[in-house]
């Protein structure tokens, strides 16, 4: 069992103990996410889904709903799912997702261009992708955290599966998802003390994998011909991009009013999905974006002090994973919609419509909250610290001073051996 499984002779299941260690401002942050996404996907899908769902103005709206339900469930369940358990499902898990990317090329569901959900557009296996690669990440990077400068005791598998996981999603194109795995990767091997001649070697591997994989794809080549024009020249940019420029400036400081935004009516392209930020900017202006963007630092910054506070190095990997793929997807989604990243199709979490992206931050949330429940149950041993020497230089200010730990007494570690 895992650390946090039994607390003074208590289970931690137990009503008592249910609120426990629950990180009470990240969950005030979800929460304001949550409702701020709701209420913008709502005034931005109304029309939207009128137009594409025979009338039904309601239908998007609805389903969000439904997906938030269903979210919420899959995060209370991982809240109480010790994440120590990852080490055995994982491999499992990479299979199925793997197979399932495979299943999304093969049926050809194509919907708005692009080849990513299977079951009649419910589900998109790029979304669990990110979110199984941060696991299977984490957990060979702490099993190997005693050899990570053997380059022959597995890296060069990794940065196969991470290639191939890549290759896949850039596949159906879907350029942020395929990068945003190889720069998890690249970051997490770091965090775990890789040096940077090997994050090189990790990247140049995975990069490979996937160009033989992706070698095929001509959308993914046409969106970032339009990017590289759009640099040049801001008219020369897609029509989505320059849409989203106009939105934008409608926007200006405080915005035009919830509700009442021209754009979204007018021909931005997908405004709940893709460009629901625009509509965000037109109808809150900046003051709103900033809020938003307050938001989700706030929540990063949170997933960081979790990641500190972690019983093990497992638990600082898995939240430093899961918070950089959160902070990267809102911050890949703003940015495409400035013009300053080839348009990539991406989410921006709780806000955009769809209930992949949505089940699984929300499931991602919910074992972030099962690390700070955990917090200070256990203790990382010394041999993991001196392997987790680049978290502690990563953190600005600490200078060379050593980390702090607790450690444990003999008659905790004779009861934890005894469990």
């Amino acid at each position: 069992m895992g650390a946090g499984t039994f607390i003074k002779g208590r289970s931690q299941y137990s009503p008592a103990n249910f609120v426990r260690g629950f990180d009470m401002p990240l969950l005030v942050a979800v929460i304001a996410l949550v409702v701020f996404g709701l209420v913008m996907l709502y005034s931005a899908s109304w029309d939207f889904s009128r137009a594409a769902f025979d009338g039904d103005a309601m239908y998007m709206f609805n389903r969000q709903v439904m997906w938030l339900g269903l979210g919420l469930v899959a995060a209370l369940i991982m809240a109480f799912f010790d994440y120590h358990r990852w080490r055995k499902l994982v491999v499992p898990a990479m299979a199925v997702t793997i197979i399932m990317l495979v299943m999304v090329l093969l049926m050809s569901e194509i919907r708005f261009n692009a080849k990513r959900a299977v079951f009649d557009g419910s589900v998109q296996p790029s979304e669990l992708a990110k979110l199984v690669s941060i696991l299977y990440l984490a957990v060979w990077l702490y099993a190997k955290r005693q050899f990570l400068q053997d380059i022959s005791l597995g890296l060069i598998p990794l940065g196969v599966i991470l290639g191939v996981v890549g290759g896949l999603i850039y596949q159906q194109p879907d350029l942020s998802a395929a990068a945003t795995v190889l720069v998890l990767g690249g970051l997490l091997f770091f965090l775990a003390g890789g040096d940077l001649k090997q994050i090189g070697v990790l990247l140049i591997i995975a990069m490979i994998a996937g160009s033989i994989v992706a070698s095929v794809s001509l959308t993914g080549r046409e969106r970032v011909t339009d990017f590289v024009a759009g640099i040049k020249d801001p008219l020369q940019a897609s029509y989505h991009v320059r849409r989203s420029f106009e939105a934008i400036v409608n926007g200006g400081w405080f915005g035009v009013g919830i509700g009442k935004s021209l754009s979204k009516v007018t021909g931005l392209p997908v405004p709940p999905t893709d460009s629901v930020f625009a509509v965000v900017v037109e109808e809150l202006g900046w003051f709103g974006a900033v809020t938003l963007i307050g938001l989700y630092a706030f929540l990063v910054w949170r997933g960081f002090v979790i990641a500190r506070r972690a019983p093990d190095m497992l638990g600082t990997l898995l939240a430093s994973g899961l918070v950089i793929w959160i902070g990267m997807e809102a911050l890949v989604n703003m940015a495409v919609m400035v013009g300053l990243l080839p348009f990539a199709g991406n989410a921006l979490p709780f806000v955009s419509a769809g209930g992949s992206n949505l089940v699984t931050t929300l499931a991602a949330l919910g074992i972030l909250f099962n690390i700070s429940r955990q917090a200070g149950d256990a203790t990382i041993s010394d041999e993991e610290w001196r392997s987790y020497s680049a978290v502690v230089n990563l953190r600005w200010g600490n200078g060379r001073r050593r980390v702090s730990r607790a450690r444990r007494s003999r008659s905790v570690e004779e009861e934890a051996s005894k469990r």
